[in-house]
């Protein structure tokens, strides 16, 4: 039957998928032997073109950093979304108005918030 769960119709997916990772781990293991392996202390060293470390590459990010990028990201895809609507609004009507003038509305708000405590500040 078309509609019934049938186990045996997938067999066949997790017997190629058993193969892929059999081979993709067989791959691994016999390329630990014989890739060449030779440390030193030069070799060791992050690479940073060119330029000699003179400190540690792990040094912590001011969060303001963070904030602005997620508040890049959220009105970007505000962007992506007011596009598609903008093609078909004719198509869609007065619901799909009301409901893109509440998601910018909601927006907003955010936008407005974050701009009262700072975020959007770059120092």
């Amino acid at each position: 039957m078309p509609g019934e769960y049938v186990p045996q119709q997938y067999l066949p997916i997790l017997i190629f998928a058993g193969i892929a990772a059999v081979f993709g781990f067989a791959q691994l293991f016999v390329a630990s032997f014989i890739r060449p392996h030779d440390p030193y202390r030069d070799k060791l060293q992050p690479y940073e073109s060119g330029v000699q470390p003179f400190s540690d590459a792990r040094i912590p990010f001011p969060m303001r950093y963070y904030v602005i990028a997620m508040l890049f990201v959220i009105f970007d895809i505000e962007a992506v979304f007011l596009f598609p609507w903008a093609v078909v609004f004719k198509q869609i009507g007065l619901y799909a108005l009301v409901e893109m003038v509440l998601f910018i509305a909601i927006l907003l708000v955010g936008y407005v918030y974050a701009w009262k405590k700072g975020a959007l500040e770059w120092e």
